[in-house]
């Protein structure tokens, strides 16, 4: 007869067991924080006695190594064709790791995730892909549309985390998707699928089975309305690397970001543009966010950002129109609000430009988000320029901080920005004093200025 699992549940605030489910933790007082987890058998006294006495004396555990004796090589990535999927992973799939995608529903996370099935097989690879949420005839749709290469995935309808592993342990694949997690579930606890014990324990066992079998998993999250994964946040602490699918309703560009990485760099980006055939990789995805203008309105300005290690240029929109009734507006999109603010005070204040009376709108182009303070010189030079109605060279690159004195502070990695510029044709760039040392690429002039002041009276002379 099989022995029954014990369970407990666990107060994920303080970390107290209870023997029962409640509302409210004894220990500490939370409300709603008791989480139904397996717990680990009782070893007795005899057995513990006995596992002290038939260990001889002075010999250690054999897990435990020094790391100059450890030995092996690092095995050789997956590579899947998508070019951008592989670049966001650090250069493909590395086998035996386990690999979490969130993202809006409908942004594409299936087909996505279907295309690289269908690659990985094409190169030779056995794949599986592990549906709880759609049917055989649904998935199989898809794969008609994104082409013949996806009719070879093997394909798994099973919401049992059982009957998954004896699966994965039977056929070994290479690449092994599940979609999603929060619909997989054990029999070992009582819990409905999706809830935070089943997710994090199912979580904790396909990664025990990635490493032990080799077989990278890549799992599909479902996200809260808040933007976040859905579950217990161990859930990004358990697996290797977490991608976010990214895209603006009604664009036809989806952006990849990577937020953890073991096995690469952080905050790298993948651009894709969605066809009727599928996801195709961005090659340049700068020329993506920039807007093209037959003559360049006032109020438009380009910077480069740092995506990872990856720069892209992109367009910064300033509108400032005459406040219609009440207190004038400050809308944003892709800005940091609050920086908007901060942004408008120093040119009030420091430049001489007014906005007390002006509705204020900043746009960047594309729905990329500013995160770095290197745009803040084409955020101040989009706005003065849709004030005075003038517009900007549209061969010029904006690029530099602006601290609360009006200052123009150098940025990160300018070197590479400027590069970024002049592979795409810009031939000059405003630059702080501070980094006009720096060397500029051939076709780029450096127009070094030391005040947000000075930086508009040249941009706009």
């Amino acid at each position: 007869m099989a022995t029954k699992v014990r369970t407990v549940h666990r107060c994920t605030e303080c970390g107290a067991e209870h023997a029962k489910w409640a509302g409210k933790c004894d220990v500490c007082g939370a409300w709603s924080t008791l989480v139904e987890e397996i717990a680990a058998p009782k070893a007795t006294a005899k057995a513990a006695a006995a596992s002290r006495t038939t260990r001889p004396a002075g010999i250690v555990s054999p897990r435990a190594a020094r790391l100059r004796d450890v030995h092996g090589a690092e095995s050789a990535r997956l590579r899947t064709g998508l070019a951008e999927f592989d670049f966001v992973l650090g250069g493909g799939i590395v086998p035996g790791s386990m690999v979490l995608v969130g993202g809006e529903p409908g942004i594409g996370k299936s087909t996505l995730l279907l295309q690289v099935a269908a690659r990985v097989q094409a190169l030779g690879h056995a794949t599986l892909y592990v549906s709880g949420e759609e049917s055989a005839l649904q998935v199989k749709l898809r794969a008609d549309r994104l082409g013949p290469g996806a009719l070879d995935v093997e394909f798994l309808p099973e919401t049992s985390l059982e009957q998954i592993l004896a699966h994965l342990e039977s056929r070994r694949p290479a690449v092994a998707i599940v979609d999603s997690i929060q619909t997989v579930h054990t029999e070992e606890l009582e819990g409905a699928p999706g809830n935070v014990g089943q997710v994090r324990e199912c979580a904790a066992r396909l990664m025990r089975a990635a490493k032990e079998l080799g077989t990278a998993i890549v799992v599909i999250g479902h996200v809260t309305k808040g933007g976040g994964i859905a579950g217990p946040k161990t859930l990004e602490h358990i697996v290797d690397t977490v991608l976010y699918f990214e895209g603006e309703t009604g664009a036809d560009h989806r952006i990849l970001r990577a937020t953890k990485n073991r096995f690469g760099s952080v905050d790298e980006i993948g651009v894709f543009r969605m066809l009727a055939d599928g996801l195709e990789p961005v090659a340049n995805p700068s020329s993506l966010f920039l807007s093209e203008h037959e003559a360049p309105p006032s109020g438009s300005a380009i910077t480069a950002l740092m995506e990872g290690t990856r720069p892209l240029l992109v367009e910064l929109q300033g509108l400032a129109a005459r406040a219609g009734y009440g207190t004038p507006q400050r809308v944003s999109n892709g800005v940091d609000p609050r920086r908007i603010a901060l942004l408008l005070a120093v040119l009030e204040k420091r430049a001489g430009y007014g906005f007390a009376q002006l509705d204020v709108f900043v746009n960047v182009v594309g729905g990329l988000r500013l995160v770095e303070p290197a745009g803040d010189a084409a955020i101040a030079a989009a706005l003065a320029s849709s004030v005075v109605d003038r517009p900007l060279p549209p061969d010029t690159l904006f690029l530099g901080e602006i601290g609360l004195g009006g200052e123009l502070r150098p940025v990160s990695q300018l070197e590479r920005r400027l590069g970024e510029a002049a592979r795409l044709g810009l031939t000059r760039a405003f630059v702080s004093r501070g980094a006009a040392r720096a060397k500029a690429p051939p076709g780029i002039t450096l127009v070094p200025v030391a005040t947000v002041r000075e930086l508009l009276d040249t941009a706009l002379s």
